[in-house]
């Protein structure tokens, strides 16, 4: 038997350019966690980067979930706003009200009509915090309720109503703004191993 045969799915997403964001550092933090791998034989890593286009959110996300079936899904994005990694415990149904690359945005500005306000991960967000915390990437964390009504809210939402139990989206900084690509990627490893440590117990 194939040692592959065994491998559970991790899938990783990024997001593409827009507005400031010419290098968009959530895809350049995952291409370099490709580079470096997960540490974990028994998991298959895969990435994807999304362009940030609302309709094809709707397209690649259910995608993903239904050609991978992965035991853990991890949406990353960045924000201007962000010191550190930023791990976000919800998302929004509505309030979309912002373009995206292409100059659309949702009808009626929600992202599934009649769905809740908002949706939760299952997972203990403050423990994947301190885990990152308390290592040695040099990189800090801190959770987060307000994912920011664009396209990582919008992501978020669309992959937690379909598993919420395998599914966490994580903000970053600009890239450089404090730290370089690998040290977010640093960070993202210990994100993951911790979240699968959650899956397992």
């Amino acid at each position: 038997m194939g040692s592959n045969v065994e491998k559970k799915i991790v899938v990783v997403t990024g997001f593409g350019p827009f507005g400031v964001h010419k290098v968009n550092s959530s895809w350049a933090a995952v291409k370099e966690l490709v580079k470096t791998g997960l540490d974990n034989p028994s998991i298959e890593l895969v990435t994807v980067e999304i362009p940030v286009e609302y309709i094809t959110v709707n397209q690649i996300v259910p995608e993903l979930w239904e050609k991978y079936n992965p035991m853990l899904m991890v949406h990353v994005g960045v924000s201007g706003s962000a010191t550190g990694i930023v791990v976000e415990k919800l998302a929004h149904n509505d309030g979309y009200c912002s373009q995206d690359v292409c100059g659309m945005c949702p009808l009626s500005t929600v992202c599934v009509e009649n769905g809740p306000d908002i949706l939760q991960t299952d997972f203990d967000v403050e423990l994947v915090c301190n885990c990152i915390n308390n290592s040695n990437c040099g990189v800090t964390a801190v959770s987060s309720y307000d994912p920011g009504r664009y396209l990582c809210d919008y992501c978020y939402y669309t992959s937690l109503k379909v598993k919420p139990s395998a599914v966490i989206f994580i903000h970053v900084p600009p890239l450089n703004k404090l730290y370089s690509a690998a040290q977010l990627a640093g960070g993202l490893r210990i994100a993951i191993a911790t979240l699968l440590e959650q899956i397992k117990s």
